[in-house]
């Protein structure tokens, strides 16, 4: 699959290179798994001197002794004596990093804490003693959020306050997805749900729901475990209340109070940790409402993974005795339901990338009542677009959208009010 979009992040990693030709740069390059980290420092080191480090699940002397071959293909240089300690691998490079420019990439950088911890100290000792006198722009890329914070973010960390940069990859805009779907001949409205997986599903030739659903759920699909895998280093052994946080947030139990009757015990804590450590989920509260305000909603904030608990870790049982079948008829019923909820999210990025108001969001009042898909406002030319969202255009109500959304309306009298209905017929007026 060729490479698509991060301009900007390509841009920033250019000006690093040219600023560590004077001294060495260190760049940190986060994002959860399968969003395209090593894509990007593969394409930017594209006709540049390069050494691309993975740091596998196996012994350290294993690890130098690939390493160290790398090294021999790629320069001529003398390798005297035995290296199994990754450091000596590393001061080597800093060291041939004296004589020309070179790009280090180190991939899955935080398994160094399973491997030997000790490396992030003697890395940090070292880049202190060569890092004005080499020319070497370092990348750590690491696909554990919450490690990749914890190694450079907390202060008593060693490699605190080294990086000069530090590069968050998010996933693709509605705009990059529609450009690769075109290229593929595989552009509709409905295939915008599918960003995570592209590749697969270019490579299948597969772009109808029904066929992208049975793709997904079958027996060694990669899919029915994607979740797990991809939060379980995370959240370590206390996952289990975690991921029934989340499912019963993808499930629409998205207050606190309505998760805690539930599982019958306080889970303040894991929520603040979901959100602010993890970043898995996101606090919402209605548009306009005061910062210490009480009404609160929490909403996974990645598109697969509010997939994968509403569908797949929900009715793990049925996958557990090969019950796919069930899955997929469960699947095929509530799959619009759960787009109407996609496409709600949707029109949050596409009015926001009109950049035309300087604040959106949801609007509900206690209890729930009197919801609003989309409220938008510019508030410095007094305008407010106030929206209703549904797949289906003709259960559009704008006459029922004036009368719930009279209360916060009414806060803003001197301001111009659009009332639209917004369906997937829409979505291209945006794009």
């Amino acid at each position: 699959m060729q490479f698509y979009d991060r301009r900007d992040e390509i841009k920033a990693l250019e000006t690093i290179y040219h600023q560590a030709y004077n001294s060495s740069k260190m760049t940190v390059i986060s994002g959860r798994r399968r969003i395209g980290k090593t894509m990007l420092a593969l394409q930017f080191v594209k006709n540049k001197q390069y050494l691309y480090f993975f740091i596998a699940k196996k012994a350290e002397n294993l690890l130098c002794s690939d390493f160290i071959k790398l090294i021999r293909d790629r320069f001529d240089v003398p390798i005297i004596g035995e290296i199994n300690r990754f450091i000596q691998v590393f001061e080597l490079i800093l060291q041939l990093a004296q004589k020309e420019r070179l790009v280090l990439i180190i991939d899955e950088f935080q398994e160094f804490y399973t491997i030997n911890p000790s490396v992030y100290s003697e890395i940090q000792n070292l880049w202190d003693q060569y890092k004005s006198r080499s020319k070497i722009q370092l990348i750590l890329i690491g696909s554990v959020y919450s490690l990749m914070v914890k190694i450079f973010e907390k202060s008593s960390e060693p490699l605190f306050g080294r990086a000069d940069s530090m590069i968050f990859v998010k996933p693709f805009t509605v705009t990059t997805i529609k450009e690769i779907l075109q290229d593929h001949n595989g552009f509709t409205i409905e295939n915008l749900g599918i960003p995570k997986y592209l590749e697969i599903f270019i490579d299948n030739r597969i772009f109808e729901t029904d066929q992208l659903i049975d793709l997904m759920i079958q027996k060694d699909s990669y899919h029915l475990n994607e979740g797990k895998n991809l939060l379980i280093e995370e959240f370590g052994n206390k996952y289990g209340t975690y991921f029934s946080i989340l499912e019963l947030i993808s499930s629409g139990k998205t207050d606190r109070s309505a998760i805690e009757s539930i599982l019958q015990k306080n889970i303040g804590g894991y929520l603040d940790r979901l959100e602010s450590v993890y970043e898995v989920i996101q606090k919402i509260k209605p548009f306009n409402a005061k910062p210490m305000g009480r009404i609160v909603k929490y909403k996974i904030k990645d598109n697969f993974l509010n997939f994968w608990f509403r569908f797949i870790h929900k009715n793990r049982s049925a996958i557990e005795t090969g019950n796919f079948h069930y899955i997929r008829q469960i699947l095929k019923r509530d799959f619009k339901t759960y787009s109407g909820l996609f496409l709600e999210k949707l029109f949050h990025e596409l009015i926001a990338g009109t950049s035309e108001y300087n604040r959106i969001g949801n609007y509900w009042e206690k209890g729930n009542l009197n919801e609003i898909d989309l409220i938008a406002a510019n508030d410095m030319q007094k305008t407010m677009l106030v929206a209703d969202i549904k797949i289906n255009p003709d259960k559009l109500d704008i006459g029922n959208l004036k009368t719930k959304s009279k209360a916060i309306v009414s806060k803003f009298n001197d301001y111009t009010i659009d009332y639209k209905g917004l369906s997937i017929e829409n979505i291209n007026d945006y794009l």
